[in-house]
């Protein structure tokens, strides 16, 4: 299914070379993982990341070059534009009520296959920049399709590739909607088809999500997250695990039997939350369950609590439709677990 490749509100104006009215450039609110390149662009790869600045005035615009990703563009959480169509753009939102504005820029896609840029905000016409508002809250979800909202929008479970694309919206699914609860930026460290130790039907068994979780763009082996430059989320929430047991054991894979797989889960898993811990040793942990894997992961949740009171809420799950694409979580699907987490979430000893 072909959907339009550029929705506009009214106020808008698509520029596609040499916009002759950009001005200042605004500072930056980053949500998610970029690698900055020489001349100031910023490449994305991770579901879910979103761009943010302040200015005073009438008009912005927005340049970035996504060949694989559609983007929303907001200004004060207003819908303006969707971007869908590959290649460079740059949009100028102009004649906006005088006074201040956030423009917010977030990618709703998952590309498994290389990356975009953004290019930056600048102002337009009699228009000042201010620095930006990061959010005292801050939240880390990691997972897999689940967490990235694969095909959350569709309106059943047949889908083709394209619609699969096209359909996912990652800024509806849970982790932003929680985040959006409790006023906290968030990153997305999600990739569909891959677990903790094994990744759906077995593929590329030498990768998995904790495998791939120090790259800056998940599908590219380098650059490497520099210390999280910065970042210091107060709680991370992971949801691994459908991908590892979903699928049957195939001959030759490294586990003799579900047993072992299962062992060998619980250990890489916790091993994991180790990592993590030791990057922000304050952070405190929602470990989410599905049906076929809850009981390991509250193993989990144990053993760590076992070693650091406190570390570590599980958060288990069942009951969902999963009628959007390919069997997925549903938008309705989507604030139920939101809920789950939230309450979760609410179960932690958090001081922000």
């Amino acid at each position: 299914m072909r959907r339009p490749g550029l929705v506009l509100a009214a106020a808008a104006v698509v520029a596609l070379a040499g916009p002759a009215l950009a001005q200042e450039a605004l500072p930056l609110h980053i949500g998610g993982r970029v690698a900055a390149a020489p001349d100031g662009s910023l490449s994305f790869g991770w579901p879910g990341v979103y761009f943010e600045g302040r200015f005073e005035g009438t008009g912005v615009t927005v340049s970035l070059d996504a060949p694989r990703d559609h983007l929303r563009v907001l200004i004060d959480g207003e819908e303006k534009a969707v971007l869908r169509e590959p290649g460079r753009v740059a949009l100028t939102l102009a004649d906006l009520s005088p006074g201040e504005h956030v423009v917010r820029l977030e990618k709703l896609t998952e590309n498994q296959a290389g990356a975009g840029r953004f290019l930056g905000f600048r102002a337009v016409g009699d228009t000042a920049a201010l620095p930006p508002r990061p959010r005292a809250r801050r939240i880390e979800f990691i997972g897999d399709s689940f967490t990235v909202g694969y095909g959350n929008t569709a309106p059943g479970r047949d889908c083709t590739a394209e619609q699969i694309h096209d359909l996912t919206d990652t800024q509806a699914a849970f982790g932003p909607v929680v985040a959006r609860r409790l006023d906290a930026d968030y990153r997305i460290n999600a990739w569909s088809g891959f677990g903790v130790v094994r990744n759906y039907a077995g593929n590329a068994p030498n990768l998995s999500l904790p495998t791939i979780y120090p790259r800056l763009i998940p599908s590219a082996p380098a650059p490497l997250e520099d210390a999280d430059a910065g970042w210091s989320p107060q709680v991370i929430v992971i949801n691994l695990g459908t991908n590892d047991f979903s699928t049957p054991l195939k001959p030759g894979e490294a586990w003799s039997d579900e047993a072992a797989l299962r062992a060998a889960y619980r250990d890489r898993y916790r091993a994991f939350v180790h990592a993590l811990h030791a990057r922000h040793p304050r952070a405190r942990f929602v470990l989410m369950g599905g049906p076929t894997f809850a009981a390991d992961v509250e193993g989990v949740a144990a053993a760590l609590n076992a070693e650091t009171p406190g570390r570590a809420v599980s958060a288990p799950y069942d009951g969902l439709d999963l009628m959007a694409c390919d069997g997925h979580p549903s938008l309705a699907d989507e604030a139920k677990l939101a809920a789950v987490v939230e309450a979760a979430i609410g179960e932690l000893d958090l001081s922000w």
